[in-house]
């Protein structure tokens, strides 16, 4: 069976064919964050030891070497992208008052609020200056569209939630800005950093706008299905925080009239665990989860038929095996 098609691929199999690369972006990405300033090289420090699974670097390395090869260049792409997504983890901690991120405290519960936002920004402006110094000018465009993108994503989500008005083409256009904008902004910078031609540069980009599609999809059907890997039930997290997505406005507009008024009652009143379990079985009964995942499914079929263009080789085969990482995975 072809690797492009091979279902619950592990990360480590899709890494294999930049492990080098990966480490001499780690290399990249520390050096990146040091300061001559005490505090902010501690919280660096500190930060590098929260270390994630490196999916969007790996994104932009897997896509550089699909288009030609990886260099210096891919390197500080890889690398401006990481530190761009590390602030803005530190911000939405900050906004949604995390305690954790990654299995430690965050910094907002170290430092404080005041550090971690600034924190947050000296991350952005150490990433934006990365691509200056180098004369990137073509990373700073993707970065910074992406960025303009998970903003105003964010802020749509925050104005229609508070209506409960969502409807599939709103909740599409609100996923591809906040998730899918800087999947793409990787691929493209990957694809950048290897060939000067245009038309495969938007190649890769719309094969990252499908995948984060697919991505963001998917987790949202997780919060029906649940994550099985930690608690094997529905969290009911997107309800809590007033959130529709795919599979409840599925069921709201094609379920039962007087039980998709209940779940709008339930969820605008805040819901608690017996709730939520209710609201899980209206929505699976309405056929909002399978249709979710295949909506999923699409978006992932489409990125595999751009993979199917490319040359084969092992970047391709990762890159294919990512996207089925993406529809398998359980949390």
């Amino acid at each position: 069976m072809s690797l492009l098609t091979r279902a619950s691929p592990l990360l480590g199999e899709i890494k294999e064919p930049i492990e080098e690369e990966l480490r001499t972006f780690d290399r990249h990405f520390r050096e990146a964050m040091r300061s001559r300033v005490g505090l902010v090289d501690m919280i660096a420090r500190y930060i590098l030891r929260q270390k994630g699974k490196r999916v969007r670097p790996m994104l932009v390395l897997l896509s550089s070497k699909l288009c030609g090869g990886v260099n210096d260049r891919t390197y500080r792409g890889a690398t401006l992208v990481e530190i761009l997504h590390t602030a803005t983890l530190v911000h939405d901690d900050v906004v949604d008052d995390a305690d954790t991120r990654r299995g430690l405290a965050s910094i907002n519960a170290v430092w404080k609020n005041k550090v971690a936002v600034l924190m947050g920004d000296y991350l952005l402006s150490r990433g934006l200056l990365l691509a200056l110094e180098h004369g990137d000018h073509d990373f700073l465009r993707f970065t910074s569209n992406a960025v303009k993108r998970m903003s105003e994503g964010e802020l749509l989500q925050i104005q229609r939630s508070r209506r409960l008005d969502l409807d599939e083409e709103t909740y599409v256009r609100i996923i591809s800005d906040k998730t899918a904008s800087l999947f793409s902004a990787c691929t493209e910078i990957g694809a950048a950093s290897a060939t000067e031609d245009p038309a495969l540069q938007k190649a890769m980009k719309d094969f990252g706008e499908n995948v984060g599609l697919a991505f963001q999809i998917r987790d949202d059907v997780l919060d029906y299905l649940g994550r099985r890997s930690i608690i094997g039930k529905p969290t009911g997290v997107d309800m809590k925080e007033k959130k529709l997505t795919l599979p409840l406005i599925y069921a709201l507009e094609r379920g039962d009239r007087a039980d998709a008024k209940r779940a709008l009652r339930i969820i605008r009143n805040g819901a608690k665990r017996k709730d939520v379990e209710w609201v899980v079985a209206y929505v699976a009964a309405a056929g909002g989860i399978d249709y979710a995942l295949r909506r999923a499914m699409q978006y992932a079929s489409a990125a595999r038929g751009i993979l199917s263009e490319m040359p084969p080789s092992d970047a391709r085969e990762a890159l294919g095996l990512f996207v089925g990482f993406v529809t398998d995975r359980t949390r």
